[in-house]
């Protein structure tokens, strides 16, 4: 392969400018003389899941970076949700079309008593120890729901991570031992508490959250202090859900309800190996199980579930989601929102969850996963953890210097592969079917229909060599109209596309998202 600053040249001559010599900068690039054209075919006409959403959640740096100088903070803002171009045509931001609002149990008003070691893990809380309410808390968190909504986000969802600490067992925000921490007579209370919380910052900001999410990993136990948490039992969180239900009614909000956020998508739709904390499909959704919730009327018909710890190796990942579909077509119309990811442990090998990354290869990863996640498991929204970290993890979209008041930020190839995702594909497409002729090996391909009519196909390479391919469509007068393009020297570049109607070249290690339309 040539050096870098020579294939990037070559790619700048391919991508950016209309030369006849692109074809043989190509085979230098690293495509052999001899490599096949592979064909894509998009089939609009048979179509799978819909589209809800793509997101992440503000959980904890938010807390501080809201409160950082204003052309900071706007910057940060327009990377996770602005929907706007420069003047050279790249994409100011990837467009998240959800933002996810970590409602505090208290952790950070109790200091270090709180038993929380890392300060920014600690959350506030709204909830006085009188009983009444600081609208004016979690300041920083609300500035940017407030930044989401400015810059085109309508769908927003709030969860906590642990019942506020003025009600729980053990007044801490985490567990003791492993049991949950909210005695069931204080059910009630927490849920009418949620309520409020939904009222109170709608009344704050005129942002009604749309969907509310009681409990959060449910089959962990909680009790190691390192966070806000807390388990609890299938029947524990149908007694929760079925309190919030009258709650919300109770003050006339049209919130959904979503459950129950599994840590693996196992507890879904098997018996894993935590006893009445799995088979979660069945025991909230089927008329047969004691914990069946879905009848209440503003219950999300949808179920949530974490990636973590599944996505290595990719077919034995695949094997997984497809059974996670499969259980889903036992219940009539429920969707499956994979509602949390970053990248764990270590992956069988593949990539370890530790150690910042900014380069490609986490982004790859990240694209792999995203893509098996709608492909195979069908899901309908696919949400990231930390949008911002200051951790030296691969756990944030954006890296930040861990500074309460200023610092600097980058953004990762993380955010752009997601990215070619959210950006492109918006709430309502519909997952449409694709096929590739050929030795597809290191390629991914999924297509998504729009509701204005673009169809818009994501191509991810991980290999080390680029792939000549060519794009066929069952759509009339198909034409492409653009493309953008993340590796390791772009982050979500626009391409030219003269000449994709015959023949183009998608780089080694690289993610091409092509965006199509039929003429009338």
């Amino acid at each position: 392969m040539p050096s870098n600053s020579t294939y990037n040249l070559l790619s700048l001559l391919c991508f950016f400018l209309t030369l006849p010599s692109c074809k043989s900068a190509e085979k230098t690039a690293g495509i052999p003389e001899n490599d096949q054209t592979l064909t894509i075919t998009l089939n609009p006409a048979r179509t799978y899941q819909s589209i809800d959403h793509f997101g992440a959640s503000d959980a904890w740096a938010c807390q501080f970076a809201g409160n950082w100088p204003d052309a900071k903070r706007n910057a940060i803002a327009d990377l996770l949700f602005s929907q706007e171009s420069g003047e050279d045509g790249r994409p100011k931001g990837i467009g998240l079309s959800i933002w996810r609002f970590n409602i505090g149990a208290g952790t950070a008003e109790q200091g270090e008593q709180s038993g929380i070691r890392d300060e920014w893990r600690r959350a506030e809380s709204f909830l006085n120890d009188d009983g009444t309410y600081n609208w004016d808390k979690q300041a920083g968190q609300i500035w940017f729901l407030n930044a989401a909504k400015a810059r085109g986000v309508n769908a927003f969802l709030a969860f906590p991570n642990s019942p506020p600490v003025q009600l729980t067992i053990n007044k801490k925000g985490y567990a003791d031992n492993g049991k949950p921490n909210l005695a069931a007579s204080n059910f009630p209370r927490f849920a009418m508490y949620l309520a409020d919380v939904i009222t109170g910052v709608s009344k704050k900001t005129g942002i009604t959250f749309n969907h509310i999410s009681p409990v959060n990993e449910p089959q962990w136990d909680w009790s190691d202090g390192g966070q806000e948490g807390t388990p609890f039992y299938n029947n524990e969180i149908a007694q929760i859900t079925r309190s919030l239900s009258s709650a919300l009614s109770g003050q006339k909000l049209s919130t959904k309800i979503d459950i129950a956020e599994a840590g693996q998508i196992e507890y879904l739709y098997s018996e894993h190996n935590k006893q009445d904390r799995q088979n979660q499909i069945y025991s909230f959704f089927d008329k047969a199980s004691a914990n069946y919730v879905g009848d209440l009327p503003n219950l999300s018909r949808s179920i949530s579930g974490h990636s973590y710890f599944t996505t290595s190796p990719y077919k034995a990942a695949a094997e997984k989601r497809t059974r996670l579909a499969e259980s889903l077509r036992n219940v009539s119309g429920l969707k499956y929102w994979m509602s949390e990811y970053c990248i764990l442990g270590d992956n069988e090998g593949e990539i370890k969850g530790e150690g910042k990354d900014l380069g490609i290869d986490a982004g790859l990863y990240i694209a792999r996963v995203i893509h098996n996640d709608l492909v195979n498991a069908n899901a309908s929204a696919w949400h990231w953890w930390l949008a911002i970290s200051p951790y030296d993890y691969k756990d944030g979209l954006i890296s930040i210097d861990k500074n309460k008041t200023d610092g600097n930020f980058q953004p990762t190839k993380m955010l752009w592969a997601l990215g070619q995702y959210s950006r492109f594909v918006r709430p309502g497409a519909v997952r449409t079917e694709v096929t590739v002729a050929g030795d597809a090996k290191d390629l991914l391909v999924s297509s998504y229909l729009n509701t204005n009519g673009e169809l818009v196909s994501v191509i991810i390479n991980s290999g080390t060599q680029a792939r000549k391919l060519s794009l066929k469509s069952g759509q009339n007068n198909f034409s492409v109209q653009s493309a953008y393009q993340t590796s390791d020297n772009a982050s979500l570049e626009p391409v030219n596309t003269t000449g994709f109607s015959k023949e183009f070249a998608v780089h080694p290690k690289s993610i091409l998202t092509i965006i199509g339309k039929a003429g009338k």
